[in-house]
């Protein structure tokens, strides 16, 4: 049976993963030292989260931090594209610098 991935932003993702472990916001905030009205404007993206931000709410629900930083990059990636008004293509063009770079050990 093939399985498939809900595509959620970062925001998205953090909002299921407090309301599935039935939690308000302002519970996730207290424990997590940050602001009610900011983890609420980050839920709807409108705001960005810091890394550091993003590892510590990691651990609070115990998950992957590689999980959410993924999910927060690929949010980065996406935004840039479209706010640029990019094709895909640069997609590829970035990961063929990204091996180049890899190689090259720059």
């Amino acid at each position: 049976m093939t399985q498939f991935k809900v595509i959620t932003t970062f925001g998205e993702h953090l909002r299921i993963l407090r309301e599935t472990a039935g939690l308000t916001l302002k519970e996730v905030a207290t424990n997590n030292d940050i602001d009610i009205s900011l983890l609420a404007k980050i839920e709807r993206n409108e705001r960005q989260p810091t890394k550091q931000w993003i590892k510590k709410i990691a651990k609070y629900f115990k998950i992957d931090e590689t999980e959410l930083l993924n999910e927060f990059l690929s949010d980065q990636i996406a935004y840039k594209i479209l706010d640029d008004e990019s094709d895909l293509s640069i997609l590829k063009a970035a990961e063929q610098k990204i091996k180049y770079r890899i190689t090259n050990n720059k």
